[in-house]
């Protein structure tokens, strides 16, 4: 069962001009960003009220999100919803046919996390994530 949308991610190409953007012109306040190397990635989240942002920065030119971003730019990347049960939740979708790009979740520092691939949402990327801690922010 869906929960909630708990965010949305946005793919840049720096962090470092991108955050004063959302932060100094918005208003919204960033949390420090992280290095995910396993990922390739460096994420920082913002908060928007009860809603957060996700910006995204590629961390080597060959990764996966810097393909996505040489092919498409920076823009919106993702839609994330927060579920009660992401197995269940991945089950359910694969006996639909649903495409996936993850059968089964994976540990990430805010949950356990699973895509759905873009072409089964009509090109939107759909992340699942279960909190894991109630305390999990970001």
């Amino acid at each position: 069962m869906i929960r909630r949308i708990d965010h949305v991610g946005v793919l840049v190409r720096s962090l470092e001009q991108t955050l004063p953007l959302y932060t100094e012109l918005l208003g919204l306040t960033a949390e420090t960003p992280v290095a995910l190397p396993e990922q390739e990635v460096r994420v920082a989240f913002l908060h928007a009220g009860d809603g957060l942002i996700e910006l995204l920065e590629p961390m080597t030119p060959d990764c996966v999100l810097a393909k996505v971003l040489a092919k498409r730019g920076e823009g919106l990347l993702h839609i994330c919803l927060e579920v009660e049960d992401i197995e269940d939740t991945l089950g359910r979708l694969e006996a639909a046919g649903v495409a996936l790009v993850d059968r089964h979740a994976w540990p990430s520092p805010h949950g356990l996390v699973a895509f759905i691939h873009p072409r089964a949402f009509h090109g939107v990327s759909i992340e699942l994530r279960q909190r894991t801690r109630p305390d999990e922010g970001g």
